[in-house]
């Protein structure tokens, strides 16, 4: 069928080329249509390419040329017949033997009903009834001002147009009594089957009967009688009372007629036309208000109402305008696509538009996007999506509304240019409007438009807004908000993941509202995998546990599954990681973290004191892994004589665990006991050159000649109580520590591709393998070995009690310790330089020291 459409279109225009015509069209493919003089073909108007249909008369043919005054007569009515239900004229073009008529695009009626099978009975009704309703007010307005009879109501004279509206067509015969060249008496015969839709008396006398003033609209009333039999019988044989004796039709006949119509019917086939009821007639009594035996069957019909509803749409109250919509959308699912799609979708966003009619808008929202749905994807950007996204320019809230409510049904279809560049602009301000409900509606929509923003939108604009709403006062909208950022969690960049995420949901963790609180630490489980694992185990997991203890159950419960899911990922990180960071030469393994041996301290501290004294004996055991025991000896005592440990109260100082004595013959560095104190006091002061090379830092686990570090995050430490284990720093350590987001950060291997500028570094407790000393063979005199007991509190490692009195005079004193928390910058200035002053005083006294423990040697 396409093939013979395309070689009718390819003849076509072969022939306007032939015969030098100037169309005003382009002939397109040729579409069927069958009991008439013409053939139809679809074209393109050439001033602006809209869809155009061409009537094509080809009188050149001997078969036609005696059908051309009914052409002449078609296009000459056709001209100056101007109604809504009537065919639109556009353009022609004539000549001796051929004519084209153009006009708006239309297809045959016959086609349409061919797919009403599939349609449920109501549905047909309604559709048939309402079609029915235009073709008899055009057969009305014909007959009654036009003061002219019809004479070919027919279904090949019926066209339904883009809109899917009924169109009365087949204007061959269309004559006025007072016109004496009327071909309707002369030439109506000629017209395929003319006499099946012929009234008695045009059987009886002829056409020219009509002349009479009487029965010049007699013969359209009996056809249109005979069309409504065709319309819901679906056949094309008349019924039985057009033969004669033309009985009245009996119920038995009517057939698939609606009951209420089946009266009019019967008058419609009166075969005496003084007694026939007219189409006019026909009508008034469709459109009547009572209900009584054959009336109102137009004017209860929805489809007639949604009609008429909008010829006044613009007149009517705010209650009419509501009772219509509402009606729109329950017939909704049954209307013909085109009606649906073509007539009222096109009518609704036209109706959108005016700002009279925005109150109307939440229900003429969601129609339109209802009916849009019938819209092919290739015409639904331009036909329902560009009305649609213009109406977010509307500063109506109750568009807004709608709009925001409707969002999910067309969100898919959007493109990323489309919501950066159009929607966007006008959705954040619905962020900031006074009216809570809007709020909350433009977070919710949000979700549904994330993966069409751009970066710029999703990493910046977004989350100022989101920022903003945390703090809103209502509750339901800091949840939803909160809810909104863990969705926007995976989607969003590295760097913003790091600086947001755990900082919205720990505000969320703070809210006053219960299910605030719960949106936080769902939001932190949602967003698991955005955070690397040190973030993980360092700062998340310290801000849910504090919600296991929230007043709330609620929140209690979902804080336990939150802090047992991460552990469970931490379990399984940590089960991958090596045992130590330490290799055999003394270099820190690259491969991992550094972390004790299995045979390392094997009791944990209870308290943050206690813990510091526990790292500290630990750490010593492992440098006494690596170096000769008298250099361990000399290293040790040298710090615990600079640096003497704070006092500890009898009350709280734990008893020492004396543990087996070492044999002269025992190797330290192969069978370590912990730290070994009481050595030969000789070997303080055994090579000290080497001791410095050793000691970059003389001693002290900072650089304090490293002004350039950052000590912000030391700044706001809470004054604690300082802990000295052994003269090794970790008294400064211990303050400074409190405020970092890992308190035992400062601890870790080095970590070349996560590190950024911080806190100062401090040196590695192992010595360099190339510094390795070698001491002379001696007898050491053996002593009770302490070792760390771990306890609630801290246990300070004292430095022997057989040092020289004149060493203890000469150490520099212990620093004072000054909080920094409540000072203001300038104050912490100073206290960092103070600082770093003491800690300049204080090397410099231990150098002195060791070239005074030196010189009598040499």
């Amino acid at each position: 069928m396409d093939y013979l459409r395309t070689l009718g279109s390819a003849a076509v225009s072969s022939l306007v080329q032939k015969s030098g015509l100037n169309l005003p069209f382009t002939p397109g493919q040729k579409v069927l249509l069958d009991g008439s003089i013409w053939t139809l073909y679809e074209g393109t108007k050439r001033d602006d390419s809209s869809p155009v249909s061409v009537f094509e008369f080809d009188g050149s043919t001997p078969a036609k040329k005696n059908l051309l005054p009914l052409a002449k007569n078609a296009l000459r009515k056709l001209r100056v017949t101007r109604h809504p239900d009537v065919l639109k004229f556009m353009d022609a073009v004539e000549t001796d033997t051929t004519i084209y008529i153009m006009t708006e695009r239309v297809r045959p009626l016959a086609s349409e009903l061919q797919s009403l099978s599939t349609k449920s009975a109501r549905d047909k009704e309604d559709w048939l009834l309402w079609g029915l309703h235009r073709i008899t007010t055009a057969l009305a307005f014909v007959n009654d001002p036009c003061n002219s009879t019809h004479g070919n109501v027919r279904i090949s004279s019926i066209f339904l147009s883009s809109t899917g509206e009924w169109k009365l067509g087949g204007f061959e015969v269309l004559s006025s009594p007072k016109d004496e060249a009327a071909v309707l008496y002369t030439f109506a015969s000629l017209l395929s089957d003319a006499y099946a839709i012929a009234s008695p008396e045009v059987k009886k006398s002829g056409w020219s009967a009509l002349k009479q003033q009487v029965f010049y609209s007699s013969a359209d009333s009996y056809a249109l009688a005979i069309l409504i039999h065709s319309l819901f019988n679906s056949t094309s044989v008349p019924p039985p009372t057009t033969e004669p004796p033309h009985a009245p039709p009996q119920a038995s006949s009517r057939g698939a007629i609606p009951t209420s119509v089946f009266p009019s019917f019967k008058k419609l086939l009166n075969p005496n036309p003084k007694g026939r009821m007219t189409a006019k007639g026909f009508l008034d009594v469709g459109m009547a208000e009572s209900l009584g035996e054959g009336g109102g069957y137009f004017k209860e019909n929805r489809l007639v109402k949604i009609c008429e509803g909008f010829e006044k749409f613009g007149l009517m109250s705010e209650g009419e305008r509501t009772l219509l919509l509402r009606t729109i959308k329950d017939v909704a699912p049954s209307l013909p696509p085109a009606f649906a799609t073509r007539l009222i979708l096109s009518f609704l966003l036209s109706s959108l538009s005016h700002s009279t009619l925005s109150a109307s808008a939440p229900l003429m929202v969601p129609l339109v996007i209802q009916l849009g749905k019938n819209v092919s994807p290739d015409e639904y950007a331009k036909t329902v999506l560009e009305p649609v996204v213009k109406l977010f320019a509307n500063p109506d809230r109750g568009t807004r509304m709608a709009l925001l409510d409707t969002l999910p049904e067309f969100a898919e279809q959007l493109d990323r240019r489309t919501v950066s560049d159009k929607i966007w602009p006008h959705l954040q301000t619905g962020f900031t409007d006074t009216v809570p409900v809007v709020r909350e509606a433009t977070v919710k929509s949000v979700g549904l438009l994330t993966g069409k923003f751009s970066d710029r939108i999703l990493n910046n604009d977004l989350l100022r807004q989101l920022a903003r709403l945390q703090s809103d006062p209502e509750p339901s909208i800091r949840t939803n908000t909160c809810i909104l950022i863990g969705r926007l969690g995976p989607s969003l960049g590295y760097n913003t993941k790091r600086k947001v995420l755990v900082m919205a949901f720990a505000k969320a963790l703070k809210d006053d509202f219960v299910h605030a609180r719960v949106a936080g630490v769902m939001g932190f489980m949602a967003c698991v995998d955005c955070f690397d694992i040190e973030e993980l185990a360092g700062r998340v997991v310290g801000t849910v546990a504090g919600a296991v203890v929230d007043k709330e159950k609620l929140v209690r419960d979902q804080a336990l599954k939150a802090v047992e899911m991460f552990m469970k990922k931490l379990e399984a990180h940590a089960a991958t990681m090596p045992e130590t960071a330490i290799t055999e030469d003394g270099l820190p393994n690259p491969l991992g973290s550094f972390a004790p041996t299995s045979n390392g301290q094997a009791t944990l501290a209870s308290s943050a004191a206690g813990a510091a004294g526990a790292l500290a004996g630990w750490a010593i055991s492992s440098i006494g892994k690596k170096i000769a025991p008298g250099d361990m000896y000399s290293t040790i005592a040298a710090a615990s004589s600079s640096v003497p440990p704070p006092p500890v109260p009898s009350s709280t100082r734990p008893t020492a665990v004396v543990s087996t004595p070492v044999t002269p013959s025992a190797s330290l560095a192969n069978k370590p006991k912990g730290m070994q104190l009481g050595g030969h006091r000789t070997v303080i002061g055994a090579f000290p050159a080497e001791l410095a090379e050793s000691s970059p830092w003389d001693g002290d686990l900072m650089d304090v000649n490293a002004d350039n570090d950052d000590w912000s995050a030391f700044e706001s430490a809470p004054n604690v109580k300082s802990v000295n284990a052994v003269g090794l720093g970790f008294a400064d350590l211990a303050e400074r520590s409190q405020n970092d987001d890992d308190p035992w950060g400062s601890l870790d291997g080095p970590d070349d591709s996560t590190h950024t500028a911080g806190p100062p570094s401090y040196p590695k407790l192992s010595s360099h393998p190339a510094h390795k000393l070698h001491m002379p063979a001696r007898t050491l005199t053996a002593s009770p070995s302490l070792s760390v007991s771990s306890s609630q509190h801290s246990t300070p490692i004292s430095s022997p009690h057989s040092l020289d009195h004149d060493r203890k005079a000469h150490s520099p004193p212990s620093p004072h310790t000054v909080s920094t928390a409540g000072m203001t910058k300038e104050e912490k200035a100073m206290e960092m330089t103070r600082r770093k002053e003491e800690r300049k005083q204080r090397i410099a006294l231990l150098k002195e020291q060791k070239k005074n423990a030196a010189s009598p040697k040499s």
